[in-house]
């Protein structure tokens, strides 16, 4: 069955960094695109990152420059490394999984960022 399961989230001050790892079932991981979404209390969905069915990586304009998915085939693992977090970063995650444009298919449960001193 499908599977997205995050991990790598917790507590960090302005300025700091974390990597949030998502570890996926291995057909979905080769067949669909993966990316990151993030939902901050009262607000909506907001995209972070993703990568394209062609290989490269999308980006908001508010994480482009700090964030940065990658990914470990052999391990069946995206990352989403964010550097200089800011309060505004404070979200749940979400590891993502679509088959083409539009919304993921797919989510995983989520693992909490926050940035505060």
């Amino acid at each position: 069955q499908v599977q997205l399961v995050e991990s790598g989230g917790g507590l960090v001050q302005p300025g700091g960094s974390l990597r949030l790892s998502c570890a996926a079932s291995g057909s979905i991981f080769r067949n669909y695109v993966m990316g990151w979404y993030r939902q901050a209390p009262g607000k909506q969905r907001e995209f972070v990152a993703r990568f394209t069915g062609s290989g490269s990586t999308l980006y908001s304009d508010s994480v482009k420059g700090r964030f940065t998915i990658s990914r470990d085939n052999a391990k069946n693992t995206v990352y989403l490394q964010m550097n200089n977090l800011k309060p505004e970063d404070t979200a749940t995650y979400y590891c993502t999984a679509r088959r083409g444009p539009g919304e993921p298919d797919y989510w995983g449960q989520g693992t909490q960022v926050t940035v505060s001193s």
